[in-house]
């Protein structure tokens, strides 16, 4: 009933799941991921001990498919589940039980497991699989995740239809303020596209919840921090610092003003 990929960056720093199907709320049962340590997806008649209990076996420094291992040898109801785990090092394994249905499988391979059920085919793990390999390895992974889930929905998905899909991604100190891990947990539980509606969730996540790069701030000038505090006063704010933090622009705006967002400076323009 499902397709997800279960990821670590190249660059060793993040971990993270993307799934999509046709079950409500499939953010709230497949994914889990924890910094440092790895990333589990857990679906098919998922069960869902295998996220608390498999992080807990990847924390003691178990392989993924150390932690696979054991996960199933502990169950008998393993030929029902599908599992897809990376470790902390970027080691992966994908496991399809023999009474999953059709079609059912999965693709791995150093720092990614694709795996789906209920597919119209294997071409939609292949078409994820493809579409991990050939992105940018340098794009924030919650991107590269999304990336293989647009093609894996573009191939056919699940064969039911669409109805739910998320994305989970951890990175140290990557949270809101920095104050935990999580650096995207984004779900879409109900929705006629929700891969769709993923992807534009997935960019206001970006805007308000991830810091500007050097290439996106702009110099406040003088000039333009006059503007700046004319356009907020006529936007009925009593200068530009309330219309920031009104709109939650917090992270895209320097704390001394000395220099703004391109994105943010496009909105309040009207641009």
């Amino acid at each position: 009933m499902t397709f997800s990929i279960v990821a670590r960056s190249a660059d060793g720093a993040s971990w993270g799941v993307a799934v999509a199907s046709k079950f409500l709320a499939v953010g709230s049962a497949v994914p889990a991921a924890a910094a440092g340590v790895g990333a589990i997806a857990t679906q098919a008649y998922a069960n869902t001990s295998y996220k608390r209990l498999g992080l807990a076996a990847l924390a003691e420094g178990l392989t993924a498919q150390q932690t696979l291992d054991r996960l199933l040898d502990a169950d008998d109801g393993r030929d029902d589940r599908q599992v897809g785990i990376v470790d902390a090092q970027g080691g992966s394994a994908t496991f399809t039980g023999s009474a999953c249905y059709a079609w059912a499988g999965g693709r791995s391979g150093a720092g990614y497991a694709i795996q789906g059920n209920i597919l119209t085919g294997s071409g939609v793990v292949d078409a994820m699989e493809a579409a991990w390999l050939g992105s940018d390895a340098s794009l924030p992974l919650a991107a590269l995740l999304l990336a293989a889930l647009t093609a894996g929905d573009g191939a056919g998905g699940d064969s039911r239809g669409r109805q739910s899909a998320a994305v989970l991604v951890v990175k140290a100190g990557a949270g809101y303020g920095g104050f935990d891990d999580v650096a995207v947990d984004l779900r879409v539980d109900d929705h006629a596209q929700p891969v769709l509606e993923l992807a534009r969730l997935l960019d206001l996540n970006d805007l308000y919840l991830t810091a500007s790069t050097d290439a996106e701030r702009v110099a406040v000038t003088p000039e333009l921090r006059t503007e700046l505090e004319q356009r907020a006063v006529a936007l009925g704010h009593r200068d530009f610092a309330s219309w920031v933090g009104s709109e939650n622009y917090e992270m895209r705006v320097a704390d001394d003003l000395t220099w703004v967002d391109s994105r943010v400076l496009s909105i309040i323009r009207g641009d």
